[in-house]
């Protein structure tokens, strides 16, 4: 890849000038990207080996802007199940290096490979035997060789205008930590149920609620026979306060569903001496404990009903009830 600085083009508004700085800052990030890529090799998913060996957290470091990007990546690591913390490099050697325990694993970012703050901690992971993953442009860099896994970038050109600002080096940086932690993911079976309980907040959080953690259950969910008396329908859905009942067979497994609409329906016809399974619904639409509450949501609000019997191997185990959704935040 051509390292020359990029030229500034000749343009005649500043419309134009805008479009033809953000071209080049991502034609520049675009190309730099697919040599990245291209040139990943072994020491990539050595790399991988070597967190994962780790007893203790991935401490990140980096002076500046790659300093900057260091701190995202730790944050995408520790929320994607790998355990992260970052490190000023400064503040290391004023202290902060008793955060760092043999039992981790340095992950150091320069783009140069040279930046003298990093060398105490350098020095403090070959003095207790702590493995250095370094990230850096120049292979021949005093980092670099001193790394025990040492993930080269390519030498691209910076996209600003005097070639200096770090722009192209700290996007492949930001991308390489993203790999690093998509990889360590996939190795770790780090599956969404995981990544909620790191996310209990805000919308990621709402998002990958399941069914089985808003559902009524135990006590809670109101059943009845098949041949249930009507009268006692009527009591399990009044104390149940869920507005149905659940209709099972001999085997226990869910055969209908008595909502209050069932009841007003039936109402004219009389409920007197009636069972349960004259009045119930068959075929219930229900919902699997594993089911995301928004698709349960979904569903309730596509066939305007309110409530959810929740099965597992055929028999009800829980309730779900539009109004725990809403509660949940999920609307």
């Amino acid at each position: 890849m051509n390292a020359a600085k990029p030229a500034l083009k000749s343009v005649g508004c500043p419309l134009e000038a805008d479009l033809a700085a953000a071209r080049r800052v991502l034609g520049l990030a675009s190309e730099a990207l697919s040599a990245l890529s291209g040139g990943l090799d072994g020491s990539f998913s050595k790399a991988v080996d070597t967190i994962l060996a780790a007893k203790g957290r991935v401490i990140v470091s980096g002076m500046g802007k790659s300093g900057h990007v260091g701190r995202k990546v730790a944050a995408t690591l520790s929320s994607t199940g790998t355990p992260a913390h970052f490190v000023h490099p400064a503040e290391a050697a004023h202290g902060d290096m008793g955060a760092i325990t043999p039992d981790d694993v340095l992950l150091l970012l320069s783009k140069g490979g040279e930046t003298e703050e990093l060398a105490h901690l350098i020095t403090y992971a070959k003095r207790f035997h702590i493995p250095v993953i370094a990230i850096a442009c120049r292979d021949d860099s005093t980092l670099m060789r001193a790394a025990d896994v040492a993930l080269l970038l390519p030498d691209a050109p910076e996209s600003c205008a005097i070639g200096m600002a770090p722009t192209t080096s700290t996007t492949m940086m930001m991308a390489l930590g993203d790999a690093l932690a998509v990889a360590l993911m996939e190795r770790r079976g780090f599956d969404a149920d995981r990544y909620r309980d790191f996310h209990p907040g805000g919308s990621l959080g709402r998002a990958l609620i399941r069914v089985s953690d808003l559902m009524h259950t135990g006590s809670e969910v109101p059943l009845c026979g098949q041949d249930a008396p009507m009268q006692e329908v009527l009591l399990a859905m009044a104390s149940g306060r869920l507005g149905c009942v659940g209709i099972v067979d001999g085997a226990g497994a869910l055969a209908g569903i008595v909502t209050d609409g069932d009841i007003r329906r039936h109402a004219t016809k009389g409920l007197e001496g009636r069972a349960a399974r004259d009045v119930m619904t068959r075929d219930p639409k229900v919902a699997a404990p594993g089911k995301l509450a928004a698709e349960a949501l979904a569903l309730m609000t596509e066939k305007n009903i309110t409530q959810l019997f929740v099965l597992e191997d055929a028999r009800p185990i829980g309730v779900l009830h539009i109004h725990d959704c809403l509660r949940a935040g999920l609307a």
